[in-house]
């Protein structure tokens, strides 16, 4: 019993006792039993998650990062995967981790058609859902992608554009509208012109065709909803004989891991994951435990990355 109250961080331990439990753990290489901790709490110690466009930076990264979280303390992840033409493959998805026997269910960068299908079903476990607007039906909790948005327009705002173009997501992905919203706020509050923002589909390719095609006139800057848009429009400027950010500065989202590493460098937004691993598992785990008696949304706010893709407008 000692044991378990040092483990599970409990406040009424002599700290004398503490170091020596501490101390014999280290010294015989203990680690928990996860089926003696489930049979004695009668848990299955597995979160059950659903990750819509699984093949995407953001939701992957999401995954990985509370994958690692729940190792930390004693919990299994099981993730169902939804591809961008499967939507209607959720409801698989949830009667197979429910049959599991998962303890509660996360849904990571959800479409607005996937949370349309999710509240027709009925679990009864703890749920919670990665996005950045609060819902009346579930607990939430994401990095703020509208104010991520925000700091990328104001930035090339602060460089003297007032033409910024936006290549959106999709928009039945939540995440897109948020970045759309805080585009055209950023540009509003600015009193600048909100010009017809442009839908892509969050890969380099599109970026590409678009960089390559598209008529940008007096348009001096360009926010892409993701870094490999914004990595295709770079290339597609370039092929044409364009300069970034001579001609065009460019702003992604997400700060890739070689993002740093583009010709020019990526000005982005940058998640951090890793906290939003930890803030969703913790969310999740105080529901299980009964100690969120009410729905709650949580929010993480996202850095600008200033590399050298952005830079003052062509004279």
């Amino acid at each position: 019993m000692t044991v378990s109250r040092v483990l599970n961080g409990h406040p009424n331990i002599r700290e004398t006792t503490r170091e020596r439990v501490t101390r014999a753990i280290d010294e015989m290489n203990y680690t928990r039993s996860s089926i003696a901790r489930a049979l004695a709490t009668r848990r299955a110690m597995r979160i059950g998650v659903l990750v819509d466009g699984p093949v995407q930076y953001g939701p992957n990264s999401t995954l990985r990062a509370l994958e690692s979280a729940a190792r930390d303390v004693g919990y299994a992840i099981s993730a169902f995967s939804i591809s961008e033409d499967e939507e209607s493959q959720i409801d698989t998805g949830v009667v197979e981790l429910v049959t599991q026997g998962v303890d509660a269910l996360c849904v990571i960068a959800p479409r607005a058609s996937s949370l349309d299908i999710l509240r027709q079903q009925t679990t009864g476990l703890p749920t919670i859902v990665i996005r950045a607007e609060p819902d009346a039906a579930w607990h939430t909790v994401a990095v703020d992608q509208r104010a991520g948005a925000t700091l990328a327009v104001s930035h090339l705002i602060e460089l003297g554009h007032r033409r910024i173009l936006h290549v959106a997501g999709p928009l039945d992905w939540y995440d897109a509208r948020e970045r759309q919203e805080g585009w055209r706020d950023a540009l509003t509050t600015a009193g600048l012109p909100v010009v017809d923002p442009v839908a892509g589909d969050w890969t380099s390719d599109y970026g590409y065709e678009f960089g390559m095609t598209y008529d940008f006139d007096d348009v001096t800057a360009v926010f892409a909803a993701n870094d490999q848009m914004a990595l295709g429009l770079v290339h597609g400027l370039c092929q044409r004989g364009l300069s970034v950010p001579h001609d065009v500065s460019v702003v992604g989202f997400d700060d890739l891991p070689d993002a740093r590493h583009f010709l020019p460098p990526l000005t982005t937004v940058r998640q951090d994951f890793a906290a939003l691993g930890e803030r969703a598992l913790k969310h999740v785990i105080d529901a299980i435990d009964g100690e969120e008696d009410h729905v709650r949304h949580d929010v993480i706010e996202p850095r600008l990355i200033v590399r050298s893709s952005t830079g003052a407008p062509r004279a």
